[in-house]
């Protein structure tokens, strides 16, 4: 159900030692970083060694990253999806049941070629997703 969650930091070389020390001890690291041209890194994804699909994300408020397609960092919970159009589904759902657009489904190539997301700002504030990583 749960793809990823990901957190907004203040200082992201400090919360990078953090985590780094602390999750070593259960057999994650960091094993993704998105580093955006022009701007440069702004988050690390984490996830169990040897893994390739980080499920732990800390970075940079979204609203530094890019202010006109995300409101304000802090929390964020992504949903997986099988299928681009159930993540289509899910944002119709969403938009119409009172959320606001944080981002329109589409493919995310910042993330790798077949990234497939749909953001949306729930009535209460939160940041959710829907992805799939699958090519369609």
């Amino acid at each position: 159900m749960i793809d990823h969650l990901s957190v907004g930091v203040s200082d992201l070389a400090r919360a990078k030692r953090f985590y780094d020390d602390v999750l070593a001890t259960i057999g994650c690291a960091c094993i993704f970083t998105v580093d955006v041209p022009g701007v440069g890194v702004v988050t690390h994804g984490y996830g169990e060694i040897g893994s390739d699909h980080p499920r732990f994300w800390i970075g940079l408020p979204e609203k530094r990253v890019d202010a006109g397609a995300n409101a304000e960092g802090g929390a964020h919970i992504c949903f997986a999806a099988k299928r681009r159009a159930d993540i289509d589904a899910f944002y119709a759902a969403a938009i119409k049941a009172g959320g606001k657009d944080n981002g329109k489904p589409g493919l995310r190539p910042q993330y790798h070629q077949n990234y497939y997301g749909a953001f949306v700002i729930d009535p209460d504030g939160n940041k959710i997703e829907a992805c799939s990583h699958h090519p369609e």
